[in-house]
Formats: structure tokens, C-alpha cells, sequence
């Protein structure tokens, strides 16, 4: 085995075995430990010091039982700081010093409450200045701000979301364009678990793993700096000044992610002073709309949308039923203000 870091997901924590997602910098759609390493006399010492990593949250240096070699391990670890997403682990000789780890780092989705966590890690591999992190945000914010560039299977990932059921996976090569200007190719890979609450309940969380693979114009895999797809421009051809377009989850009324600019004024981030919510005596209105475009495939309303600074905010909604995947769609929604704008 070439004396290189490997990148190993440990989403399910001890209960299932761990995968390779990366030898260095070359990706590895999760492959068994052993299908890398073979079954040589150390597999057995790296498989202990990954279990040690994942319960401990602390890295491990240690030698193998032949003596020949070390093992050293650190910890992916979510914000927050459990659980360990995964493990990057150098097997080398006793002399030998490991080359630097490559960029990577967690994040993790909670789908019942909307938000999405980014380490410190991952906020690095970014490029954020420290004075600017933030780690946590509302899930439609992973898409916004241009920051990452989607492939054409950006559909499959929001069906994931929309669609979540434990044991459901997704990998795919995006580009980071990252805040001091330089554009990264990255791979990420992430699978839906179900965890337990302090109170006992039940919620799905989708756990993954983002790392640097490289300059973004040396991936072919990567997405060009202005992907033209069909349906992109199509839907550019349509935008439209006092107009705002964006997708929503049906079953749960939450934004997934803004088509065109977010519309002015209404709350929709984590970072808002309050809650992004439909007017609870609108709620009625909400669900005949969502049981209208379930029927028919298109649904019109009025529905009054919390504001950011906690008004109202009255808008016209338009929506049609799109689809993310064979098995999974979504809303279209159009907003516009109604007459009367903004509502106490």
C-alpha cells in the first residue's frame, strides 16, 4: 500500500463497518477497508484504531502487533464535537513521517429541524476567514450564495433530502468556490441515519464528508465554472423582476432552496431573528394548496410569510409540481406581493 492518507466514513459509528472514501486525493466510492489495505497482518490493527478514534473522539497513534509499521488516526468530528463522521489514517513504516492530510471536513443535516452543521474543518477547506464562521444554518442555505457550484445530479441530492429514509446514500463531485477566490473540485459522500433524541425521539440525519480532490480545472469531473444546462436556462429565461421563484418540500411547507435572488425581507435563514414560518391561520390554506398540486399539478394562494424582522409579509403564491427523481417531487413556487405587502 502507497504510504498515503486514507479517508474512511464512519457515519453509522461501530455498527457497520467503515468505508474508504479516498487514498490521498483520489476518490473511493466506499469500498471496504480490507478491498484497500488486503488482508495483510495490520488490517486488524487499523480496524482497532478506527473503533478507538470513533469512541474516544481523540486521535490514536500507535504501532502494529508485527512492530514493523505505526498507525495514526484523526477524527472528522461534527459540530459540536460527536459524532466522529470519519477517520483520516496513515499506515507507514516506524521512520517514515506521514505526508500532510488533505483537506476535508463533516457536516450533517438534521431533517426534522431544518438545520445544517458545518465544522470547523470543512469551514477551512472553504476558505472562510475564522472571524466569519458560522457553522450552522438553515438546510435551504446550502444552496445559496454561490459558494457551491452543483453538478447535474444536484436533483438527486435534494430528492435525498425530501425523500430521507435511513440507510439512503449519495456521492457526488461539486466545485467549491471558495472565499478567497480560488475554485476547488471537491467530493463529498453522505448517508441518512436515524438517531435518537435525549427524549427518546426518533430523527433522520443525513451525516457526511466533504474533501479536496483538487484544482477545479484539473477534475473532469468537476462542473465547469458556468454549467448551461437545459433546465437552467430555461428557468432563466423566465425570471422575472418582482418575482421569486423557489423549491419547496410538500410534505413539510419548508424552502429547499431559492431558483432566483431570496426575496427581500422575508425570513428565511438560521441567522434571522426569527423563525422562516406560514401565519398558523393561513396553515389551512397551505395544505389545500399542497393537496390542490398533489391532484391537479398546479395550485394558486394567497398565504401571509414571516417577515425577517417578525411581520408579515402577504404574497401571492403559484405553484406546480416538479419532479426530482423518478420517485420524489417537489414544488415550484412563485412568489409575488400581494397589494397590500406587508400585513401586521
Amino acid at each position: 500500500m502507497a504510504a498515503e492518507w486514507l479517508l474512511i466514513e464512519t457515519f453509522d459509528g461501530v455498527r457497520q463497518e467503515p468505508t474508504v472514501l479516498a487514498v490521498g486525493n483520489n476518490p473511493k466510492n466506499m469500498v471496504s477497508v480490507h478491498s484497500v489495505l488486503g488482508r495483510g497482518p495490520f488490517l486488524p490493527d487499523v480496524l482497532g484504531a478506527i473503533a478507538r478514534v470513533v469512541i474516544g473522539r481523540e486521535p490514536v497513534e500507535a504501532r502494529t502487533t508485527t512492530g514493523k509499521r505505526r498507525v495514526i488516526a484523526y477524527p472528522l468530528l461534527a459540530y459540536g464535537g460527536e459524532p466522529v463522521h470519519g477517520v483520516q489514517l496513515w499506515v507507514g513504516p516506524l521512520g517514515e513521517e506521514p505526508p500532510p492530510r488533505p483537506a476535508a471536513g463533516a457536516w450533517h443535516i438534521n431533517l426534522a429541524q431544518h438545520v445544517s452543521s458545518r465544522s470547523d474543518d470543512l469551514l477551512r477547506l472553504y476558505g472562510t476567514r475564522a472571524d466569519r464562521w458560522r457553522n450552522e444554518h438553515d438546510l435551504a442555505e446550502l444552496f445559496a450564495y454561490k459558494r457551491l457550484q452543483t453538478n447535474s445530479d444536484e436533483s438527486k441530492a435534494l430528492a435525498l433530502i425530501v425523500n430521507a429514509t435511513a440507510g439512503a446514500e449519495h456521492l457526488a463531485t461539486w466545485t467549491v468556490n471558495r472565499d478567497d477566490g480560488i475554485r476547488r473540485a471537491v467530493r463529498f459522500a453522505c448517508r441518512c441515519v436515524e438517531t435518537q433524541t435525549p427524549g427518546g425521539r426518533s430523527e433522520l440525519v443525513v451525516r457526511g464528508i466533504t474533501y479536496d480532490i483538487g484544482p477545479a480545472e484539473a477534475v473532469p469531473a468537476a462542473p465547469p465554472p458556468m454549467p448551461v444546462l437545459l433546465a437552467q436556462q430555461v428557468l432563466a429565461a423566465e425570471a422575472r423582476p418582482g418575482r421569486w421563484r423557489a423549491i419547496v418540500d410538500l410534505r413539510t411547507m419548508r424552502l429547499l432552496k431559492w431558483v432566483d435572488n431570496p426575496m427581500p425581507g422575508v425570513a428565511w435563514t438560521l441567522g434571522t431573528s426569527h423563525r422562516p414560518g406560514i401565519h398558523r391561520e393561513d396553515l389551512r390554506t397551505a395544505l389545500g394548496l399542497s393537496d390542490e398540486l398533489a391532484s391537479s399539478g398546479r395550485a394558486r394562494g394567497v398565504l401571509r410569510l414571516r417577515a425577517a424582522d417578525g411581520g408579515w409579509m402577504k404574497a401571492n403564491v403559484s405553484a406546480a409540481l416538479m419532479a426530482l427523481d423518478q420517485h420524489t417531487t417537489a414544488a415550484l413556487v412563485t412568489l409575488t406581493l400581494s397589494e397590500r405587502g406587508k400585513v401586521d
